[in-house]
């Protein structure tokens, strides 16, 4: 019995130090993000402002599509782009966001902007951020310093930091692809904001990285020959097309008129 106690003893031992190895790395691995206290949000992020808005439903039927695209394994990643500026691909990420971090199971929900050249992220936020994906990448700053909050606990955001001169070569750098390894061990979804795909080639070279591309189309502005020759690109990109939504639509219902997404 002595040794079969002896035995057990060992064993146990080594399950503890194996559980506070592994709560160490955890802990190591964990970024302390700091809260932003003086944020003034943009009025059109409409699901932080009021959740049961029919337009905040609009953008839960768009959460409940994007979640159940791979039933059983809801997206880690996804980017957000359109064919040209002005569609309302930003304020389009930031809702769906929002409504992301508002389920029951409130997941950790991160926002990259990843539009280095004509970023909106801080500017829809309200907020001013020195540090953001730029800086990371060129190795100016750490995460830590650029991952903010604001009274959402589990939504985190990123902004795009200050234009750099080479945007293509950093988000198709090593360094971009080990912060999203890294972002991916800290989150649930994680959600990038990318140029549109007609103009430069950003929104490809991340979506290939990703579980693929939610895209967003402006109603009674954007040409179908253009959708088109941007979906080729996407393809051609290896970018898998989650889903597609309709921006600037107007509904009638008796007294109103509600424009949603």
């Amino acid at each position: 019995m002595g040794k079969l106690t002896n035995a057990l003893k060992k064993a146990a031992e080594t399950r503890m130090e194996r559980i506070e190895k592994i709560n160490s790395i955890k802990e190591r691995s964990s970024i302390i993000i700091k809260k932003m206290g003086d944020s003034q949000i943009d009025p059109r992020i409409v699901t932080y402002f009021d959740p049961k808005a029919l337009v905040s439903e609009q953008y839960k039927i768009m959460r409940t599509n994007v979640l159940s695209i791979n039933k059983g394994k809801p997206f880690k990643v996804c980017i957000i782009t359109s064919s040209i500026h002005m569609e309302g691909k930003t304020l389009s990420a930031l809702n769906l966001a929002v409504t992301l971090a508002q389920t029951v199971k409130k997941p950790k929900v991160l926002v990259i902007d990843a539009d280095m050249r004509r970023g909106r992220v801080e500017r829809y936020l309200g907020v001013k951020q020195p540090v953001g994906l730029s800086e990371v990448l060129r190795g100016q700053g750490d995460p830590a310093d650029a991952l903010f909050k604001i009274d959402l606990e589990n939504l985190t955001f990123m902004t795009s930091g200050a234009v750099p001169e080479n945007p293509v070569e950093l988000l198709d750098s090593e360094n971009m692809a080990k912060f999203l390894a890294e972002m991916k061990m800290q989150f649930d979804h994680i959600i990038i904001d990318t140029p549109p795909i007609i103009s430069v080639t950003d929104a490809g070279i991340l979506g290939s990285q990703t579980d693929g591309a939610v895209f967003i189309i402006q109603a009674g502005r954007t040409q179908r020959g253009i959708v088109s020759r941007a979906t080729e690109l996407l393809h051609q990109a290896h970018t898998k097309i989650l889903g597609y939504v309709l921006t600037n639509v107007e509904y009638h219902l008796p007294e109103y008129i509600y424009r949603y997404l």
